[in-house]
């Protein structure tokens, strides 16, 4: 099994771990420390060695920071972890932050004492972060201090050893484009802007330029390392040799010098000497690199990383992969949906469920010859009232029985070699009410809404976001996450820059993948979300229009839980494409199940509402 679970964390380790590092503080020469949730290479999963943030305070959701001052300590979450941050960390030691309406820099530049000396590791925050905390210290009288070690780590006593996950090579059949031509359209791009060489400190760039994938951190195939490509076109990628086996390290040896990770910093100092003009993105390179590079008189160049949005446009090989992946993932889903639906409410529990779910993924994997390689995230198992917690993480501790009359919320993606999948399906256990039904239709009604969007070219998720939660909206209701966001080719399950958000400023462009999850969750009793991922289509011309329209393509394939949709709330355009959907689930998946107990299910839960 791929996921485990945790008891939940001991609010009881809070206060001596926030004292413990208090006491550094007057060595250190500081007031005050920022522990976030990132680690050396800014990712959203992180190795068990740099859990900072969880084991200083309990939470561990997948984002969030921690401001420790003398007498106050501060955990900023954004709005679908506010539920489970209050049931994680010590209330007398802990006082919720809202990390999106006044994040760390924020609160800051209103609250802090003056002349505030702020801690912080390099390593572990952009050049992006460090010029926003800097701003906001110098109005308060304060001042940054870049600490050369993390203080965490000295009273970490049992701090895992840092990951050697093993490098596979993404072999061209499912990577779509050599590795050689990617590094030698960076190297153009760094020509043409007159640059000597590009950090690449994403580890998500680095399997996609390179096309290798990794098993460093829970979930996400990417290898902890680092890259400098030049202009040109040779590279040097910074990876611990021991991760690689003869494979990779032949394929790697055609495309780049391999250097030790020690050496990365004397490396970037060689290349930056002499005025040499450096491109970084400085939200996804930890300060430290930076200073490196203007340590040695380089010039910083901000620039977004090359591979982030080439990495966003799946090529054809990769849209391909990801619909045969999603179609498998998809006869995975049904076989989990039946066996919910054969057993007596009240027995199954939200652990037994995600155990369920992923013994299926494997079991179709394995008669498809197309293995489970991963779960893509911690699956989110919530009935009743844990399902209104957005990011809920079930637990031993708080595990309970899927009870009559009541919603079940799961969300739940899977790593096949050939795509990531990501689907939220909510369910009804036994005769629900009308009211959660009511809430089911609006939310279906946003779905379907992103489903049959058609827009221009220069289109953002800013843009069509709105379309997702009308229907909420005019019933006086809302939920508190974007739409949608971005997803990788068997890569991370949530990649930028693309997303269907309020603040979503990136165009839209053909290839990129995106979820379609709109939701409603009501405090202490139910959530509801359902979540297909789909893909942006070139422009086709509109019969009787002006301007050619681009489009999504559904890549989910699974039945939505007709039982709980109010006919009489669907529009008549709605109401197809709910029946043309469930008829094209019902001709996709039928191939793949032999079990006709299955199959029978299958048709019944597809006929038209």
């Amino acid at each position: 099994m791929f996921q485990s679970f945790d008891t939940t964390s001991s609010p009881a380790s809070g206060p001596s771990r926030v004292k413990a590092l208090r006491e550094r503080f007057d060595a250190l020469g500081i007031d005050g420390f920022l522990v976030p949730r990132a680690d050396e290479y800014q990712g959203e999963y992180v190795p068990a060695s740099a859990e900072r943030l969880s084991w200083l305070t309990g939470f561990t959701g997948s984002a969030g920071m921690a401001l420790i001052l003398r007498s106050q300590a501060i955990v900023f979450v954004d709005g679908r972890y506010t539920t489970q941050l209050v049931q994680q960390v010590d209330a007398a030691t802990f006082t919720p932050g809202d990390l999106v309406g006044e994040p760390p820099h924020s609160w800051i530049a209103a609250h802090a004492p003056k002349g505030l000396r702020l801690g912080i590791d390099p390593w572990l925050h952009s050049g992006a972060e460090v010029k926003r905390l800097t701003a906001a210290l110098a109005g308060r009288d304060g001042s940054l201090v870049m600490l050369d070690h993390n203080p965490l780590d000295a009273i970490w006593q049992d701090r895992p050893a840092e990951p050697m996950g093993a490098v596979a090579v993404q072999q061209e059949a499912h990577a779509g484009k050599p590795a050689a031509d990617k590094i030698a359209a960076i190297a153009q791009e760094l020509a043409e802007k007159g640059a000597h060489a590009v950090l690449i400190a994403d580890p998500s760039s680095i399997a996609w330029i390179f096309n290798v994938r990794g098993a460093d951190v829970p979930h996400t195939p990417h290898p902890l390392a680092r890259a400098i490509l030049l202009a040109d076109g040779t590279a040097e990628l910074f990876i611990d040799a021991r991760k690689l086996g003869p494979e990779a390290a032949r394929h790697l040896e055609g495309l780049a010098r391999r250097l030790d990770p020690a050496e990365l910093a004397d490396r970037l100092a060689y290349h930056a000497k002499g005025g040499a003009k450096i491109h970084v993105d400085a939200d996804a390179t930890s300060i430290a690199l930076t200073r490196v590079i203007e340590e040695a008189g380089g010039v910083v160049v901000e620039a977004t990383d090359p591979a982030r949005l080439p990495r966003a446009i799946k090529n054809a090989v990769e849209l391909r992969g990801s619909a045969d992946a999603h179609v498998q993932d998809g006869a995975a889903m049904v076989a989990f949906l039946h066996w919910l639906d054969t057993q007596q409410p009240g027995t199954v529990s939200e652990i037994k469920a995600v155990n369920v779910l992923e013994a299926f993924r494997a079991r179709v994997g394995e008669s498809l010859q197309n293995p489970l390689k991963d779960i893509s995230f911690d699956t989110i198992s919530g009935a009743g009232e844990h399902g209104a917690i957005m990011h809920y993480r079930v637990t031993t501790e708080t595990d309970r029985m899927l009870l009559p009359g009541e919603l079940f919320l799961i969300d739940s993606g899977a790593q096949y070699i050939n795509g990531t999948t990501d689907i939220t399906r909510t369910v009804a256990i036994g005769a629900v009410p009308d009211e959660q039904k009511k809430f089911f239709t609006l939310v279906l009604k946003g779905m379907i809404a992103i489903s049959l969007a058609r827009f221009p070219k220069g289109s953002r998720g800013c843009d069509l976001d709105p379309l997702a939660r009308i229907a909420l909206w005019k019933a006086g209701a809302d939920f508190a996450h974007g739409t949608g966001h971005g997803v990788g080719s068997y890569l991370s399950v949530h990649e930028g820059p693309q997303r269907i958000a309020r603040l979503s400023t990136q165009e839209l462009l053909p290839g990129m993948i995106l979820s379609n999850e709109p939701g409603y969750y009501r405090p202490g009793s139910f959530g509801i979300r359902i979540e297909n991922l789909v893909y942006v289509t070139e422009l086709q011309a509109i019969a009787g229009g002006d301007l050619p329209m681009m489009g999504f393509e559904t890549l989910t394939w699974c039945p939505i839980d007709r039982r709980l949709v109010v006919k009489a709330l669907l529009t008549e355009e709605e109401h197809q494409w709910l029946d043309a959907y469930h008829q094209t689930v019902r001709v996709k998946l039928s191939p793949l199940i032999s079990d006709r107990e299955v199959l029978s299910w299958l048709e019944q839960a597809t006929q038209p509402l």
